[in-house]
């Protein structure tokens, strides 16, 4: 951030910070973060095109998968012009009510993340404990309503808190911790009553993220009291296969979260790098790391993907 911009920020604009004390390294900084997304936007289309395009892959389990890429699809579209607008020198600041707007976009794609994780999670639930049942329970009709449920969940939880900081009065210093617009750094830099916020946002947090989590682990509780009661070990593990690649990516999506929260909660003696690679962390990641897991532990995925490669380099 140089100095003519910090002095001629106004009461409705906001520092980005990138990576503090490193600003000479962005040139090359960017190389690897424009790879990255490139990568997220190149890896959640294609497994979109391949789950759209391959008959054998029109079930449930794909449809949730695509719920999934489409989320991951939307975290880079809603951070890739302020992280990379940083990088190349484009942006240095961003006004009060894109901040919003970004803000919005980003926690309401993280908790839709982990709705759909949760349906997955459903999926694998009844895939495995309830097989017999599984073409009547998850019809195209049910999923449909899934997917309204997750986006109405989603989306109109996230406004109170939101909308409410548009009417904040920000009087210290206007300098947000990442590259992107995050609810607790706005609220950290209001000097309004933020009881609010701060209540709301918690109670959030416990209802949607913790809930889910809880209900994740109780489907994997009956899940594995299912398999163990398996009598051959070979169906047990095929079984326990069908699962590895969700519980990939519930473990690539909970663990940065869990991580930029403890940063935040108990991380103020920290470098703020540590601050920005955790933020960074937690929106890349996710995206990145799913397609790749996808396509590394789903068979049908793999193959369709070596086969859409291989054309292409024909």
């Amino acid at each position: 951030m140089s100095v003519y911009s910090v002095s001629n920020l106004n009461s409705s604009r906001f520092a980005l910070t990138g990576f503090p004390g490193l600003e000479i390294y962005y040139v090359w900084f960017s190389i690897p973060f424009s790879l990255i997304y490139a990568m997220v936007f190149l890896g959640n289309c294609m497994v979109l095109h391949v789950v759209r395009t391959e008959p054998s892959l029109h079930q449930p389990m794909f449809y949730f998968l695509t719920m999934l890429a489409v989320t991951d699809l939307c975290m880079g579209l809603s951070t890739v012009h302020t992280v990379l607008g940083i990088l190349w020198g484009f942006t240095e600041d961003i006004s009060l009510d894109a901040c919003i707007a970004q803000s919005y976009f980003i926690h309401g794609l993280s908790f839709m993340e982990s709705s759909v994780l949760l349906s997955m999670a459903f999926d694998r639930y009844v895939a495995i404990c309830n097989p017999l049942s599984y073409s009547s329970i998850l019809t195209n009709d049910k999923i449909m309503k899934i997917g309204v449920a997750i986006l109405c969940r989603s989306s109109l939880l996230i406004p109170p808190v939101i909308i409410k900081l548009k009417f904040l009065d920000y009087c210290r210093p206007h300098f947000l911790s990442h590259s992107f617009c995050l609810h607790q750094d706005l609220i950290r830099m209001a000097c309004s009553d933020i009881r609010f916020n701060s209540i709301y946002a918690l109670v959030l947090v416990i209802c949607t993220l913790l809930l889910d989590v809880v209900l994740i682990l109780t489907s994997y509780t009956m899940i594995l009291h299912t398999v163990l009661v398996i009598a051959s070990r070979e169906e047990r593990i095929k079984s326990l296969q069908t699962c590895a690649s969700h519980i990939c990516a519930v473990l690539v999506f909970y663990i940065p979260i869990i991580g930029l929260t403890m940063v935040h909660r108990f991380g103020k003696h920290l470098s703020p790098l540590v601050h920005v690679l955790m933020g960074n962390i937690y929106i890349l990641f996710p995206p990145l790391m799913n397609p790749i897991i996808y396509s590394i532990k789903t068979q049908q995925i793999r193959l369709r993907m070596q086969r859409l490669l291989y054309l292409k380099r024909a």
